[in-house]
């Protein structure tokens, strides 16, 4: 059995940061929802991208598979905790 994780408020504020200095989005612009490849015109590159970038900060493995989840803030945080709960 493992322990779920929340993300606090600082770690959230550090994931938004990695996503909008990635795909180079004005942090205002971006809501817990919105659509990186629907609102912001994110592509696939970026979204590795930032893969990559929550690897090395939170020092934890993310599965490739779940960049089919990591379509907004809410779905990266929600993927983090999971990744940090294991």
């Amino acid at each position: 059995m493992t322990n779920a994780v929340r993300i606090n408020e600082e770690q959230r504020a550090q994931i938004k940061e990695i996503v909008c200095e990635i795909l180079e989005i004005e942090p205002t612009d971006v809501t817990d929802s919105s659509l990186f490849k629907e609102d912001h015109n994110a592509d696939s590159l970026g979204a590795i991208e930032i893969l990559s970038s929550l690897e090395r900060t939170f020092d934890i493995e993310i599965d490739q598979a779940e960049l089919t989840r990591m379509v907004n803030l809410d779905g990266v945080v929600a993927v983090v905790e999971e990744s940090l709960s294991k």
